[in-house]
């Protein structure tokens, strides 16, 4: 009996579906013409849109969600079935959400947010045509990097520099460069893997290197290097640790000793910084840091460091050092698979422009780094504040706590950033409110700390406060 009762609801469904129209039928409708001519779709996307409405009620009818009532009523309304689906279909995924986390270089929200002067620059011109590769003085072909070169010059005057699109392509290029076919001697406590799988000893087999890994992961001695050395090495690399420690029984060879083997043997070294800084961050607190020109004036020949972390403009690699190594990068026919599109030359070009005007509050990044506590606990009173005068009494606890922030991307794994967030208590528990002020818009991404879902001001900006009050608000006055 069971049995037959699957087959009835089976034909039944097959009959359902012999209801469908053919996707040609549905193209012939004048409201659905219509409708196309307007938004200025082609053919080829409106029979897009229509096979998808079919297949949505498809799936419905197999599934059991549609029956034949519920197909008669979407098929007497088949020109706004096929709009629903086409607006579907080109539905962008990419959104601003609001960092309420306290992780200032957030990799999972995009790391660091743009000046306003890099993105009004790239929204100026990336409509336009641009002198990318065009000296205007001369009348003839330039360079890419050139106005990236100038700038960095005005802050690092003696390093050369080249940009690629992101860290990770600036280390293969410098292995593959310096290092194709040879060897590179990496300490095993440097063999970090960082977000995304992203491998040091990967990334040296991608590149034509042969890994030479020396001492072990919690001791490292200058012998140990001396003794690796042969005619077949290329380069010394240090990697920067990212996230990762070894803490008590430890020791290392220093940037400085390093270059020191480096110039006995004449072999290169280079440095892999990871988040890379232009800054003396230790007046924020961040005191374990060193800078690219820090790194630079250890000797070493090159260094490379991401754009778009603690530098807080957009994802490009940056190496930089000795004119002469970087000349050699900028000669590898990797250099050009790796280079920058016009509107990321457009985006660092500003951020380099505001160092070198010395306008670091126009960069978020620098200034949520730097925001004085006094100011973010003002911040969050204030927010707090609103947010009581706009949820009933009795709804939710609101409170001013003390927390602390992460400068995150990797960097100061081991820093605090002393901070202040709104902390919201419910008997509904943090978990619901998190999920449903994910789920907002704007999206809020938000903490849990001790059962309580909590909101730092340090990477919530000042331009956002009020979507986070009618987001905050509209969750909490739901019933």
């Amino acid at each position: 009996m069971a049995a037959q009762r699957n087959k009835a609801t089976a034909g039944q469904q097959e009959s359902i579906l012999r209801q469908l129209p053919a996707v040609d039928r549905v193209l012939e409708n004048g409201q659905i013409l219509d409708w196309a001519r307007e938004r200025g779709f082609d053919r080829r996307f409106l029979r897009l849109a229509a096979n998808h409405f079919l297949d949505d009620l498809r799936s419905g009818i197999r599934s059991g969600r549609v029956d034949a009532n519920h197909l008669e009523e979407r098929l007497a309304h088949l020109a706004e079935g096929v709009a629903t689906s086409a607006e579907s279909l080109l539905q962008l995924n990419l959104c601003a959400v609001i960092n309420a986390t306290g992780v200032v270089v957030h990799t999972n929200l995009g790391r660091s947010p743009w000046s306003a002067a890099a993105a009004d620059r790239v929204a100026a011109l990336s409509r336009r045509y641009l002198n990318l590769e065009f000296d205007i003085e001369a009348g003839k072909r330039g360079g890419r990097d050139a106005p990236v070169e100038r700038l960095f010059h005005q802050i690092l005057p003696d390093a050369g520099v080249a940009v690629v699109n992101n860290n990770a392509a600036a280390v293969l290029l410098v292995l593959n460069t310096l290092a194709d076919g040879k060897e590179v001697v990496v300490s095993r406590g440097q063999l970090v893997e960082i977000g995304g799988s992203f491998r040091i000893p990967e990334v040296m087999g991608k590149s034509g290197s042969i890994l030479r890994e020396v001492g072990t992961t919690n001791r490292t001695h200058r012998s140990d290097y001396e003794a690796a050395i042969n005619p077949n090495t290329g380069l010394l690399l240090a990697v920067h640790p990212s996230n990762y420690r070894v803490v008590g029984f430890t020791e290392g060879v220093s940037l400085e000793e390093l270059v020191e083997i480096g110039r006995a043997h004449g072999v290169p070294v280079a440095e892999d910084m990871g988040s890379g800084n232009l800054l003396d961050l230790s007046p924020f607190g961040i005191p374990h840091e060193p800078s690219v020109g820090d790194r630079l004036a250890s000797g070493v020949d090159l260094v490379t460091f991401s754009g778009d972390k603690l530098l807080g403009g957009p994802q490009v690699g940056f190496v930089a050092g000795k004119p002469e190594f970087v000349q050699r990068t900028r000669t590898n026919p990797l250099f050009r698979a790796l280079r920058l599109d016009k509107a990321t030359f457009l985006a660092i070009e500003a951020t380099l422009a505001a160092y070198v005007a010395g306008q670091l509050d126009e960069i978020p990044t620098v200034a949520m780094l730097k925001a004085p506590r006094d100011v973010l606990q003002r911040r969050a009173e204030a927010l707090a504040k609103r947010l009581c005068a706009e949820v009933p009494e009795g709804r939710v606890k609101i409170d001013v706590v003390e927390v602390d922030s992460r400068v995150g991307g990797g960097a100061a794994p081991e820093t605090d950033l002393p901070s202040y967030a709104v902390s919201l208590e419910s008997e509904e528990g943090p978990n619901r409110l998190a999920t449903a002020l994910r789920l907002s818009d704007p999206p809020v991404i938000a903490r849990i700390l001790e059962d309580r879902l909590v909101m730092d001001l340090r990477t919530v900006q000042r331009d956002e406060e009020d979507d986070l009050v009618a987001v905050v608000a509209s969750v909490l006055t739901a019933d």
